[in-house]
């Protein structure tokens, strides 16, 4: 167990649980039950499955199964501890999405619709980058499930950039005025109370 509310499985080796462990040190206070994690091979997202060995679909590291209180990584990521620790708070932080409350999701939305307002380009992260370039600037307007998916992978992947320390990444592809005001953004919903995952 690291940090009392996740559970690793075995087959990480020692250079990745102390990769681990530091992030894990850097998180804030979470308060809930413990989310599992478990290795699969060769991970697919196919029509809202995620596959495991056979390749249908679109190649991803990692899934979430919130109710499950579950992650999934795919087992090539224990050779590179930085980047398993990257998802893992990704991953993390979809469990604090589904918890922190309408307020703080508003407030998040608010501060992504700013951005884009702001002719903002980049993001910071694969999974956020990805859903923003297919935004149209209706989507904003009607809140729909495309600029909400969006939305929530924008605050998993700032989530992730924030704590695992990684200055420099090829996916950290957000202006730096524009990281400045998320560092502000989580660091303020962070201090506030214990987050319930």
């Amino acid at each position: 167990m690291l940090a009392g509310f996740v559970r690793l499985p075995q087959g990480f080796d020692r250079r990745a649980r102390r990769v681990l462990e530091q992030t894990m040190a850097r998180l804030p206070a979470f308060e809930g039950k413990p989310i599992r994690v478990v290795l699969r091979s060769a991970l697919f997202a196919h029509r809202g499955t995620l596959l495991s060995g056979l390749e249908r679909g679109t190649p991803v590291h990692a899934g979430s199964f919130l109710r499950r209180r579950q992650i999934v990584l795919d087992r090539t990521l224990c050779a590179e501890p930085s980047e398993l620790a990257r998802i893992l708070v990704h991953e993390i932080f979809h469990f604090v999405w589904l918890r922190m409350g309408n307020h703080a999701r508003r407030s998040f939305e608010a501060q992504l619709a700013a951005e884009l307002q702001r002719n903002a380009r980049g993001e910071l992260g694969w999974s956020a980058d990805l859903r923003k370039q297919a935004l149209s600037p209706g989507d904003v307007r009607a809140r729909n499930r495309r600029w909400r998916e969006y939305v929530c992978e924008s605050f998993c992947d700032s989530a992730a950039w924030l704590h695992t320390g990684a200055k420099d990444h090829e996916e950290f592809t957000l202006a730096r005025r524009f990281q400045r005001a998320r560092w502000e953004w989580l660091c303020h919903f962070e201090a506030v109370r214990r987050i319930p995952i």
